[in-house]
């Protein structure tokens, strides 16, 4: 029998300044796509004290007022005022973005783009898209909580988000825009969460905020709801340990204490750390990116597996080349959770009669060319119940469970 084990996951708010990086980022693309839905975006932010530099490539018909962007989404944080160490309207702005590589646009764009996908032979586009690079992607699900992710990031997140919620609605005084959360889940023999461990909440504060007042206001605004919300009755969430900005203050936060940058959460953004992640960041990529694509359908994918019955949990591996339409690998994992009378070569069978994972497919299914990809920025890209996230759709369970022979 195994022992008990302890898995711990974090999450940040949109105030990290590592966020705000991908916010921007992200923000930049939906403004391209609401213009040229066959933009092609590679942006990326960076940040310190005071000021941004984006850089990357774009292939567009639109045009982004970038300076405009970056002021608009650090206002909506909530960095408005040079005090709290970031004032969206006085902060610097310095952009470096130049046209895409002719040889990676090659490989892309072999349909022509004045054309929508409506009006294109959809075989014909599939087999003509190639992958916008290489790479490996991972999704993952497990029947952990009802949206079929790990519960410590779904606690961390949630907490994360609640956090950054108490703060704009006033629900809890004296906070800024930074935070992050962490939550340590105790399992047991048998894999089963069972026991909430310890919490970690650092926020960013108001110089005058007393700590045993936060511990409280956080403890029963932010973190006891979510734990009420996610953990009900089958696991233990009624003694678990606190701590509250362990270092004692955090009053300068944001990328006045600590420079940010596109892509560095890339495990916040997914799996907590419950699965393999193939390294590629998400945000200010365009679909043409199986960085993003390939993983949104590797979560689909998984996901629909569980949903299905046919494993309790799931990892799924995408391999892709660059200007190749056809992934070169793809691996199903079911960690011998497979239903009774399944095997895991039925089930990745099944997967591959039924997804159709070249990246103009994927594409496609998940009407991926919409402005929608800001918001998947901050809070992870998975387990959110949003009709925006079509990867989170379990509208392939009973064709999965129909292709099992």
């Amino acid at each position: 029998m195994a022992e008990p084990r302890l898995m711990t996951a974090e999450s940040v708010t949109e105030g990290h300044p590592d966020k705000i990086c991908d916010q921007i980022s992200d923000a930049i693309l939906d403004d391209l796509l609401a213009q040229d839905r066959t933009s092609h975006v590679a942006v990326e932010t960076s940040a310190t004290r005071g000021q941004f530099f984006v850089f990357g490539e774009i292939d567009s018909q639109g045009y982004s007022e970038v300076q405009q962007v970056v002021r608009d989404v650090v206002r909506c944080i909530g960095y408005d005022n040079s005090a709290i160490g970031l004032d969206a309207d006085s902060c610097g702005v310095l952009v470096a973005i130049g046209q895409q590589s002719p040889e990676i646009e090659q490989g892309v764009d072999r349909v022509n783009r004045t054309n929508s996908m409506s009006t294109v032979d959809k075989k014909n586009l599939y087999e003509q898209q190639g992958a916008g690079d290489q790479g490996v992607v991972f999704g993952y699900a497990c029947r952990e909580t009802r949206v079929l992710m790990p519960l410590p990031i779904t606690l961390a997140s949630r907490m994360a988000y609640r956090l950054a919620r108490a703060r704009k609605d006033g629900i809890v005084p004296g906070l800024r825009p930074d935070g992050k959360t962490q939550v340590t889940v105790e399992y047991d023999e048998n894999n089963k969460p069972v026991r909430i461990d310890t919490v970690i909440v650092s926020s960013q504060h108001e110089p005058d905020v007393e700590q045993d007042d936060l511990r409280r206001e956080l403890r029963d605004h932010v973190i006891n709801p979510v734990l009420d919300e996610w953990c009900g009755d089958a696991v233990t969430h009624d003694d678990y340990r606190l701590l509250v900005n362990p270092t004692g203050s955090f009053v300068l936060g944001g990328p006045a204490a600590d420079a940010g940058l596109t892509g560095r959460k890339i495990i916040v953004d997914t799996y907590g750390g419950a699965a393999h992640h193939g390294g590629g960041a998400f945000s200010g990529k365009d679909p043409s990116k199986v960085d993003r694509s390939g993983a949104y359908a590797a979560r689909w994918v998984a996901k629909n597996i569980v949903a299905a019955g046919l494993a309790d949990a799931a990892e799924v591996q995408i391999a892709y080349a660059i200007g190749m339409a056809n992934p070169v690998a793809i691996n199903v994992e079911t960690f011998g959770t497979e239903v009774a009378g399944v095997s895991r070569n039925q089930i990745e069978t099944a997967v591959r009669q039924v997804f159709d994972l070249r990246p103009a497919a994927i594409i496609d299914e998940l009407n991926l060319l919409r402005p929608i990809y800001r918001k998947t920025a901050s809070y992870g890209h998975f387990g959110r119940e949003d009709p925006d996230f079509t990867w989170e759709k379990t509208n392939k369970a009973n064709a999965l469970r129909a292709a099992i022979r």
